[in-house]
């Protein structure tokens, strides 16, 4: 499966925890310098901030789901009213998993979400990450600077030593996101999960 290894950071600093290796060096737009829940931020880009989900998130965030659908038909499970967000909420508490929403700067909208899943420690202390863009984020560079951030939270943050992804044979642009990010393939797994009713293929 794909390990991918951080990139050094430029003079870090005790201050600099949540932020991307690259915002010193580039000033994001802002029309609001504060965004909402920027306090909350997990880490911090040129145009995109990571934070945890929360109640008040909920219309926004179905909206999103909604709106995407026909994108990610045959990607993800999709979330269809608040029992499934409260659920996903529950498990974003679980020890083992970090649910993350990719935020603009700009304004705060909720552009995209991130999963690292199944966190073992011990002797592996690896992840496996999961991620999509909402309508009508994508091909902005939004989620390559979201995933890109969550990739140094999990290795600096949570002191990860490898993140895996398994990604469907025919999802070009999230393949070729993970080899810009310095993913290695490792193989396919054949029928690894069940989604739009059909066992599908992904590669690792």
């Amino acid at each position: 499966m794909p390990e991918c290894e951080a990139r050094p950071q430029p003079n870090p600093g005790p201050r600099d925890l949540r932020r991307g290796w690259y915002s010193a060096a580039v000033s994001a737009p802002r029309t609001n310098p504060k965004p909402p829940g920027l306090n909350r931020a997990l880490a911090i880009g040129p145009r995109v901030f990571l934070r945890r989900p929360v109640p008040g998130d909920y219309d926004e965030f179905l909206q999103r789901m909604r709106d995407s659908r026909p994108l990610h038909a045959a990607y993800t499970a999709p979330m269809r009213n608040r029992e499934d967000y409260e659920a996903m909420l529950q498990r974003s508490r679980q020890r083992n998993r970090v649910m993350m929403l990719i935020c603009r700067l700009e304004d705060g909208a909720i552009v995209g979400q991130i999963n690292l899943n199944d966190i073992i420690r011990g002797i592996t202390q690896q992840a496996y990450i999961g991620y999509h863009v909402f309508v009508p984020f994508q091909g902005r560079g939004y989620m390559i600077e979201g995933v890109d951030l969550a990739l140094r939270y999990a290795f600096r943050g949570l002191k990860l030593h490898r993140i895996e992804a398994g990604i469907q044979p025919d999802n070009e642009r999230s393949l070729a996101l993970v080899k810009r990010l310095g993913f290695r393939y490792e193989g396919t797994a054949r029928r690894l999960l069940k989604l739009a009713g059909r066992w599908r293929d992904h590669e690792r």
